[in-house]
């Protein structure tokens, strides 16, 4: 799990339960992914890849959980899942802007904030284990 600064007080809930635990996180995810699926550059990507997209829900769901401090069952393989796709600098930018579309949209605004800065994260990790210049 990505350890991020935290944007609140320690006395509050973690980011998990404040996002709504698995049902809050699979609402977001499947408003987020709908707009994925209909982008002209990364829905091409993500619908060549994918075939089964509730069974895709679901393990990302999981796999945001973990990250938010929940339970979760997600299993690992984030960066293997990515190497073969052919990713380029633009991809990365069209996915984070619809991510922050969708969680400014969705979330309250720490919450919003927080799974921004995860999703940033994971973007900079990802860069660096395709080998692709930083944003």
């Amino acid at each position: 799990m990505i350890q991020i600064e935290p944007l609140h007080d320690a006395a509050l809930p973690s980011l998990y339960v404040r996002v709504g635990e698995h049902a809050g996180l699979g609402e977001l995810l499947r408003h987020f992914y709908a707009d994925v699926r209909q982008h002209e550059v990364i829905g091409p990507i993500f619908n060549a890849q994918i075939q089964d997209w509730p069974a895709h829900l679901a393990k990302i769901t999981e796999f945001w959980a973990l990250q938010a401090g929940g339970p979760s069952r997600y299993g690992g393989g984030f960066a293997e899942a990515h190497l073969r796709l052919g990713l380029e600098p633009q991809h990365f930018e069209h996915w984070l802007t619809l991510w922050e579309f969708n969680c400014r949209r969705r979330l309250p605004e720490r919450e919003a904030g927080e799974m921004i800065a995860l999703a940033q994260e994971f973007g900079r990790r990802l860069r660096r284990v395709l080998q692709l210049p930083p944003a």
